[in-house]
């Protein structure tokens, strides 16, 4: 039988991925290795069709593609069954089969909205951008919109910068209206004088915001008192705002560079100089970078949006 081979548009009908992640998917990670058509362009087998339909279904539950990139569809498919969807975490009687093979929940196909959205930014149109977030908020819910799109819209905004098909000022225009928009969004959700303060920030050297916008509106949802500093804080300037206000934790996001040979110093220092009690919470796909010195200072590394909340949580309700 003759071999069948797909371009990257027909693969990304077939799949519901973009063609951008596509390209980021087999550059960045080697999950898919296509080959030349006659005309050198490439093509995609219908084995590595099916590879990228796995893979994008294993994503959506919360997998990081640098973690599953390269296993074998059978590993997929055991990963698939044996892990309900996250998407359905933290709303009460949901039902899994409403979620569709597109990224769709209740009728909201994310991937769509994401594309939308990534126009917009190019667009720097902060109105559109702003209005697709309340139409998000309104059908996935305040947990669905951060993990279903402004956690992979966070993604995409980056790889695409570090691919250089983004520009800083648009990385700053999303980041801005987004933080914006979360922080409004996250009222309802405004602390009691009881609760506890949390210091959120990214350390000197991290640049990128998104990533501690998003958690500073999970953890004002679970119930803390947050005080959002910024990015590229250094470590005497972060310890000096937790203690000022008497904070329970200070979050920290890290999510590029992965290598920063300043970083660890600035770890350790941070560690030195806040009080024994106060813990340190690390998140960020860039953490892993620095597992060894996050160990050494005894932080609490966490993972995607869904699995901080019983860390958060465990946190808030234990004593000084």
């Amino acid at each position: 039988m003759t071999e069948v081979f797909h371009s990257i548009k027909a693969v990304a009908q077939q799949t519901g991925l973009s063609t951008h992640v596509i390209r980021v998917w087999e550059k960045r990670y080697g999950a898919v290795r296509p080959v030349r058509s006659e005309s050198n362009r490439r093509v995609y087998s219908s084995f590595e069709v099916r590879r990228l339909d796995l893979l994008r279904r294993a994503t959506e539950l919360g997998h990081s593609i640098g973690n599953i990139a390269r296993l074998a569809p059978e590993s997929l498919e055991k990963l698939l069954e044996n892990q309900p969807p996250t998407s359905n975490a933290g709303t009460t009687g949901s039902n899994p089969t409403n979620s569709n093979p597109n990224g769709s929940k209740r009728g909201v196909d994310t991937h769509k909205l994401i594309e939308t959205c990534m126009d917009h930014i190019r667009n720097l149109d902060h109105l559109a951008l702003e209005q697709v977030l309340v139409t998000a908020m309104v059908s996935l819910g305040h947990q669905g919109l951060l993990q279903r799109l402004v956690a992979p819209l966070a993604f995409r905004i980056g790889e695409e910068w570090r691919l250089g098909d983004l520009k800083v000022a648009h990385e700053h225009f999303a980041s801005a209206v987004i933080r914006t928009f979360l922080w409004s969004a996250s009222r309802p959700f405004s602390p009691s004088d009881s609760s506890p303060n949390l210091i959120v920030a990214t350390p000197s050297g991290q640049h990128h915001e998104l990533g501690a916008v998003m958690v500073a509106a999970v953890a004002r949802n679970r119930g803390w008192h947050v005080t959002y500093l910024g990015t590229c804080l250094p470590a005497a300037e972060i310890a000096g705002a937790a203690i000022q206000n008497g904070s329970k934790a200070v979050l920290l996001s890290v999510v590029y560079p992965e290598d920063d040979a300043n970083l660890p110093a600035e770890l350790r220092n941070l560690r030195k100089l806040l009080p024994n009690e106060v813990k340190i919470l690390v998140g960020g796909r860039a953490s892993v970078g620095y597992s060894e010195c996050l160990a050494e200072i005894g932080a609490v590394v966490m993972g995607d949006l869904q699995t901080r909340y019983p860390s958060l949580d465990a946190i808030r309700s234990r004593g000084h």
